[in-house]
Parts: structure tokens; C-alpha cells; sequence
């Protein structure tokens, strides 16, 4: 072992920093009785030097290293009571890597030797195989020096948002005009021909599936499939160097430097409700060696196991102050050294639970909400997880959006002709007040969507019943049973006119819903271009062509409707307001904001079960100050019959007129002055605007 001078160093920052003399090293773990830093060789083989750190602030271990620097590879040993029915796994034969780390060099191995327990007995007793050649190094990364060219955050106002959920390998592995070397990479997603799409579209941010340093499952690799989505995070300060291309993490960096040339947000769907250490069964790679007690919510009464509140095997512990420190430290990380604009939480109840329970006002709600960087920056709850109290739709602080369930599942339903289904889908056209319009949220608190990287794509909502995941190797019993979805007739694909027709027409009923609702759009990538997964309703595992969009089959006529849609919102503020509708007299000119007719021009009978119709006129909110009225009117005349209707639209006022200017039945119909009565297609949608004759 070679011989290094060691020093006091600090107990912040967390991680590795270099100094001009060597490395900071500062570790959390308020239960170990030593912690030793391993350093290695370039090749990350040898270990060169096990130092003991030798202070510990509180729950801090620290030391300052002389004589090494930036591409240093280096993990940790930690030393503590092997003792699972009290909750602690220390394993010092186990590498455990930096929770910290910006970077990572080698790959992860999926054998027994990464096992804190034996496997050959039971998880009591302990494994003494050294796991260091089965698990990357931690990299020492050098200050950045990136040259950002003056690059800033965009800050886009919610209401003009249209949120795009994209994986970055799916979106562009099969892009044409993408470089062979590029694809699949960050470098990718910043190209000129992803930019391209994504202005013509007219989205305003890209949300990226997990980005953070992750593993596969052991269960996937032993059947060659690979953890395709990503949501098995074990380094949150790394982007994932399975997407990386010739520049490496920078081309994370150049990535978001270019979308933000052009005009585009960058969001990060973060996974830290869980890691991918797993089970009690799992590997010990970092959390679990280092201070299991405190990483994880253990079951009571059975520390040896844990709290399974996400589904996955083990729940992070986010009401521990070091855990959240952790989980913070991570989130600035992002924001202010990869400039991203905000965050979409993974089952972010877990997040929110304290020790009895979800709380609202818990520590990471309030750190965020007070936090000067992490406040300003888009923040969307995924209001659920599978733990006691886990579905919290609605009961978020004001600053959160929520990604809104009960939206997809009414505007699912309705277009497949459900009973009982209008009247959801009135509230959901104006921003689901139901569950949002209180403590002083804003139609912004519902981010609206129908699919989504989990479940169907729009595609497939329209062509089948039933789940196809037999290639996910469980059977065909994974992935959810309730998709509100049919096949219009036939099971998959076809060729047969009328039912080609039926499902266009539903694919353009249901992005139409998408845009015309208040609050913030969110389009599953492919679904403009009529990406299918083959009825794969849960491709987690499908790292192919399942999942990535073939550019070559794209539906021209659905990506044109899908553009035309998404312009129509942007010219109509009455389709993405500030404030919520509620039928009051506006103070300007005394007509309600919000007012519904039958297509009959009578009243509304929300009392029918079988309502299937309607109309809605869309104002400046009556609650709105006064210079948020542009003067914009529309109205949506929505048939959810199987046969034709004609609507006789409510007069508009003396001086102004109706124009017809989006029909769900005739995506190529012109813009025309509409009459008194108009025609409309059996299930089908048409939007109107007011104009001055």
C-alpha cells in the first residue's frame, strides 16, 4: 500500500473536492465506528491505499488527502456492527461507492461477491468476499470549467408550457440525420434535427426519464434485458454514463446548453424514493454499507427488512436530515452546475411521508419551498406511491404541479364512449378545480396527461384491449390491468379502412382534449408520429425496438393535426389561463368567464347518465386582474355520439362572429366563418373563436 499524506480536511462540502495541495474527503455515517477511503489505480484494479479518515464532526467523517487530484478513482470501506435485527449491515470486505460522486469509472457486476450477506445461508449472516473488482470506482472530478457561453434558465411561465416526456435513447436511436456516434446520447438530444422537431411541435420542455447513474436489476440481466427506463438510480450526482457520446458528461452539459438556445426547458424525472441496491437480498454498493439505518425506512419490529412504500424492494429515508441533505445537495447540483430547469419526483408521497404519516408540510416540502435556488425552478409531484395514505392527488404544496391520474383516465374514457364520463371531462377541461383550486394553487397545479412513458402509447390506446408484455418475461402479468383503452374493433394491426379511421380519429380526439384543457399539457414522445409499442403497456425492460420511436413509420397527417393543436393553444390564451373558471360575472363586461350549452343551444342536464355532449365558452377568468384579459374567446363544441349532430352554437356578441377553426373529423379543414347551426361527425370535437365581423 502506498504511503499518503493525510490531513484534517473538512466536513463540507460532501463528497470529494480538490484543493490546489490534494483531495477533501467527507462521508456521512452516524453509525459506523471507521470509515476507510480506497484508492486506486487508473485502471481502478489495484487498490493503492486504504485510509482510515481520521476525524468525524457529528455524523462526518472526514480527511484531507496531499499529493492526488482530479481522475483520482477512489470508494470507501466502512466499518460498524453487522447486526440486520437492529438494522446495521457494515461490511467492510464490500466497496461501497461515494454517494456523492460526480462521475464513476468501470462497470457494475451482478455477483454474488457485491452480496453484504452470504447467499449461500441466509441475509443474517454476513458475505466476506471483497466485492472492489465487481464495482466501479468513484472519479475525483475537477472544478467546472465548461464554457456555458452565457447560457441562463429560461423560466417559462406554466401557462405556457407543453411539457414533452421523452427517454433519451428512444427518441433518438432511430432519428434520421442523427451521426452513428451520436445516437442514443446527450449529444443527441441537443442536435439540430431533435431541436427541428421539437420547434415545429411547439413544445416548451423536454422531461427526460432518469438520468441519474443507475443499475439493471440482477433479474433483468440474468435474462439479457436491461432496466430500460431507468428508475433504479444509485448515483445522483452522475448523469448516467450509458448514454454518454464522445464528449462524456459534457455532453450532458452541451445537451441543455443547445435546447436552451432554442427556447426549450430541461426537466429531470429523479428517482429518490429508492436505489437500486434492492432488498434485503440486494447488493451493497453504497447506502446499505455505509449507514443502513439511516438511508432506509426499515419495517418496525423487523429492522432486518424494509419499508417497501415504492414497490421496489426498499424506501429512502427522506425525513433523516443527512438523507435530506443528500436529496437537496443532489437538486442544486443539477440546477446550478447542468443548469436544468426543474424536476419531476418519482412517487413523490414517499418523499413527503414523515415518520406517521404523508405530510404536506414535511422537511424536503418545506426545504424545498424555502430553498433560494430549488424554489424557483419547476417542481411536479407524482402524488402516489403504494404505501399507506400513498395517493395524495391534489394534497401537494402550491408550489408543486401534480401529474393528474383521474384527467387520463375520465378523457380515456369518454372518447371510448363510457357512461357517466362528461361530466369528469367538463372538470377535467378546466384544470380539475375539484381537486386543485384551493390554498391558492393555480390551474398549473394539474399536469395534464393521457399517456405516459407507464402504460399504452396513444397508439396503442387506440388499437387494443388487452396487455401484450410477453416480452418482458413475466408472463404477461406485469404492467397495469385497468388502460381504458380499445382496439376499435380489431386486436393490434390491421389494415381494414374503417378501423384505421376510427382510431385516427380517437388519437385526434384525445390530443385535441390533451391542448384545450386548462393546465399544463404533457405529450408522451412518439405519440405525435403514432409510435406503437406493439401493446406493450409496461416496455421497462425493452431496451430495442419496442421502445424506440421508428421515425420511418411516423403518421404525417397525426404530427401536422398534433402541431396545428398545440398552435392553437399557444394563440388562445383562453386554453391555458392563471387563474381557475368558476361561471362568475367578470367585472369588465358582466358575462361569466365559463358557460356551458347542449349542442342543442339549450342547458347543460348534468344529471343524465348519459350525457354525451356538450359546449363550453372559454373568457378571461372572472378572478383574474384585469390585464390578464386579452380579449380572447373560444368555444369547444364536443360530440362523444356515435352519430352526427349538429350544434347551435350560443350567439356571440353584436359585433363578433364564430370562426371554425379545428375539426377533429377534418384535420385539413380551413379556417371559415361558422353559421348559427354547424355540423358535426359522430365523436368529434370542434373548436371555435371569436373574431369581429
Amino acid at each position: 500500500m502506498t504511503e499518503y499524506p493525510l490531513a484534517e480536511g473538512r466536513p463540507a462540502p460532501l463528497g470529494a473536492t480538490v484543493d490546489a495541495q490534494g483531495v477533501n474527503f467527507a462521508i456521512f455515517s452516524e453509525h459506523a465506528h471507521k470509515v476507510e477511503l480506497c484508492l486506486f489505480s487508473e485502471d481502478g484494479q489495484t487498490e493503492l491505499a486504504r485510509i482510515s479518515l481520521p476525524e468525524r464532526r457529528g455524523p462526518v467523517w472526514h480527511g484531507h488527502v496531499a499529493g492526488i487530484g482530479a481522475g483520482q478513482l477512489y470508494g470507501f470501506r466502512a466499518h460498524g456492527p453487522w447486526a440486520p435485527l437492529q438494522g446495521h449491515r457494515f461490511n467492510p470486505t464490500k466497496l461501497l461507492v461515494d454517494p456523492y460522486a460526480r462521475a464513476f469509472h468501470g462497470d457494475w457486476h451482478h455477483v454474488p461477491e457485491t452480496l453484504g450477506n452470504d447467499p449461500a445461508q441466509d441475509d443474517l449472516m454476513p458475505s466476506f468476499a471483497d466485492s472492489a473488482p465487481f464495482v466501479p470506482k468513484c472519479v475525483v472530478c475537477a472544478t467546472d470549467t465548461f464554457d456555458w457561453q452565457g447560457d441562463r434558465h429560461l423560466f417559462h411561465r406554466w401557462s405556457d408550457t407543453v411539457i414533452y416526456e421523452a427517454h433519451v435513447k428512444g427518441l433518438t436511436q432511430r432519428l434520421p440525420g442523427i451521426p452513428d456516434a451520436l445516437r442514443g446520447t446527450y449529444e443527441a438530444l441537443g442536435h439540430p434535427v431533435v431541436i427541428k422537431h421539437l420547434k415545429a411541435l411547439g413544445v416548451t420542455a423536454i422531461e427526460l426519464l432518469p438520468v441519474h447513474e443507475m443499475l439493471d436489476e440482477g433479474f433483468l440481466a440474468d435474462q439479457d434485458l436491461k432496466n430500460y427506463w431507468g428508475y433504479n438510480s444509485i448515483g445522483f450526482f452522475a448523469p448516467a454514463a450509458r448514454y454518454f457520446g464522445p464528449n462524456g458528461r459534457d455532453g450532458f452539459k452541451m445537451m441543455v446548453r443547445a435546447l436552451h438556445a432554442a427556447g426549450i426547458e430541461v426537466l429531470l424525472d429523479v428517482v429518490y424514493n429508492h436505489t437500486a441496491e434492492g432488498n434485503h437480498l440486494g447488493p451493497t454498493l453504497s447506502f446499505r454499507g455505509l449507514d443502513n439505518a439511516s438511508y432506509y425506512v426499515l419495517n418496525r419490529g423487523q429492522q432486518h427488512r424494509y419499508a417497501n412504500d415504492t414497490g421496489t424492494g426498499n424506501t429512502v429515508r427522506a425525513a433523516h436530515p443527512m438523507v435530506l441533505r443528500l436529496i437537496l445537495d443532489s437538486l442544486r447540483f443539477w440546477v446550478t452546475e447542468m443548469h436544468v430547469d426543474g424536476f419531476r419526483f418519482d412517487l413523490a408521497t414517499t418523499l413527503a411521508r414523515e415518520e406517521h404519516g404523508f405530510a404536506a408540510d414535511g422537511g424536503l416540502m418545506d426545504a424545498l419551498r424555502q430553498d433560494p435556488v430549488l424554489s424557483t425552478v419547476k417542481l411536479i409531484a407524482e402524488p402516489w406511491d403504494v404505501g399507506p395514505g400513498g395517493y395524495q392527488r391534489g394534497a401537494f404544496p402550491p408550489e408543486f404541479s401534480e401529474w393528474n391520474d383521474a384527467y387520463r383516465d375520465t378523457v380515456r374514457q369518454f372518447w371510448r364512449g363510457d357512461a357517466h364520463t362528461a361530466q369528469g371531462l367538463a372538470s377535467a377541461l378546466l384544470g380539475s378545480a375539484d381537486a386543485f383550486d384551493h390554498s391558492g394553487r393555480r390551474p398549473r397545479a394539474s399536469v395534464n396527461l393521457v399517456t405516459a412513458h407507464d402504460g399504452f402509447t396513444l397508439a396503442d390506446l387506440t388499437s387494443y384491449n388487452h396487455r401484450h408484455n410477453h416480452a418482458n418475461g413475466e408472463n404477461n402479468a406485469d404492467g397495469h390491468h385497468a388502460n381504458f383503452s380499445e382496439n376499435c374493433g380489431v386486436e393490434g394491426d390491421t389494415d381494414i379502412p374503417e378501423v384505421l379511421e376510427k382510431r385516427a380519429l380517437r388519437r385526434r380526439n384525445i390530443l385535441a382534449t390533451l391542448f384545450f384543457s386548462q393546465g399544463v399539457p404533457m405529450l408522451l414522445a412518439g405519440d405525435e408520429l403514432g409510435h406503437s409499442q406493439h401493446g406493450n403497456n409496461n416496455a421497462y425492460n425493452q431496451d430495442n425496438e419496442t421502445s424506440w420511436i421508428d421515425w420511418s413509420q411516423a403518421d404525417e397527417g397525426l404530427l401536422a393535426f398534433a402541431r396545428r393543436t398545440i398552435a392553437f393553444r399557444k394563440d388562445h390564451p383562453s386554453l391555458r389561463q392563471e387563474h381557475f373558471l368558476h361561471a362568475q360575472k367578470r367585472p369588465s363586461d358582466g358575462l361569466p368567464d365559463v358557460s356551458w350549452h347542449g349542442l342543442d343551444g339549450g342547458p347543460v342536464n348534468w344529471r343524465d347518465p348519459l350525457l354525451d355532449g356538450f359546449q363550453v365558452v372559454l373568457r378571461s377568468a372572472a378572478e383574474a386582474p384585469a390585464y390578464y384579459d386579452s380579449g380572447d374567446v373560444v368555444l369547444l363544441a364536443i360530440n362523444g355520439h356515435t352519430d352526427s349532430q349538429v350544434a347551435v352554437l350560443p350567439l356571440p356578441e353584436q359585433g363578433f362572429c364564430w370562426i371554425r377553426a379545428l375539426d377533429t373529423a377534418a384535420p385539413q379543414t380551413k379556417e371559415h366563418e361558422a353559421q348559427a347551426k354547424e355540423p358535426m361527425a359522430p365523436t368529434s370535437m370542434v373548436a371555435f373563436y371569436r373574431s369581429a365581423v
